[in-house]
């Protein structure tokens, strides 16, 4: 019997990005449903490539996610060399090998969760008085991180090097599977992508995902989920190979 047995599965991520828990989805026995709740586009604008031309002005350069790491290097790359000695962090693994496959060396990054939190407690950011500190990221966000180390001392500038936006997604095919019983499970890769997956499915449709299991990669989007009436939340953790973890052990358990 395969490890997911043909379990049904809703995988959320963008398009582009879908695909390596797809795979991991089928190779477990799985259908992998692909229905984007969310999309990356790049954000060029002045401001970012003025802190491009810069960054040999600051001592720490913070990677928010695999996006930041794609689209903010892909800018740097196109105007300019990284500059020799700019220490890097990445708020989870995830990020930090994305790092190291386009070459970083030396990237900080927490052991356990991957979060704000968990990076704040790190070494190189516990002591940052005086630091100039760059966090790449899409526009808008969380403020934690950067008004943590405001308060802990250092400059903090935001290169914004992405949007993100909600596809025009047609989910009244998955709705029509989903009312004869087609679906077992939905992941998600942030409270966005589940505000977004929300609001692509409407009413009938959330009263569906209400009654179905969750997979959500932090407590914190689970707290969401629950402000959403959603039941049956799962947190898994942010890398595919701990989504797919979580779901092998959930329907173990569910037999």
């Amino acid at each position: 019997m395969s490890r997911l047995d043909a379990r049904s599965i809703v995988v959320t991520r963008p398009e582009r990005q879908a695909g390596a828990l797809a795979r991991l989805i089928e190779d477990a026995g799985g259908r992998a449903l692909r229905y984007p709740a969310i999309e990356i586009e790049a954000s060029g604008s002045p401001a970012l490539d003025a802190i491009v031309a810069t960054l040999e002005s600051f001592d720490v350069a913070i990677f928010i996610s695999r996006n930041a790491v794609e689209e903010g290097l892909a800018r740097v790359r196109a105007l300019r060399p990284w500059p020799a000695g700019l220490a890097v962090a990445a708020v989870g693994a995830g990020t930090r090998r994305a790092l190291e496959a386009q070459g970083m060396t030396g990237v900080v990054a927490p052991e356990g969760p991957a979060d704000s939190e968990a990076l704040l407690e790190r070494p190189l950011l516990k002591s940052a008085t005086g630091r100039r500190i760059v966090i790449f990221r899409g526009e808008g966000g969380r403020e934690l991180l950067a008004s943590t180390l405001r308060a802990r001392g250092a400059t903090v500038d935001y290169a914004e090097c992405y949007r993100r936006f909600r596809p025009a997604t047609d989910v009244r095919p998955l709705i029509a599977e989903w009312t004869r019983g087609g679906v077992d499970a939905v992941t998600v890769s942030s409270g966005e992508a589940l505000a977004n997956f929300a609001a692509l499915l409407g009413s009938e449709g959330r009263d569906l995902l209400a009654a179905t299991a969750l997979f959500v990669p932090h407590a914190r989007v689970g707290d969401e989920a629950r402000l959403l009436g959603l039941g049956s939340v799962q947190v898994a953790g942010p890398a595919d190979e701990e989504m797919l973890a979580a779901l092998v052990a959930y329907f173990g358990r569910a037999g």
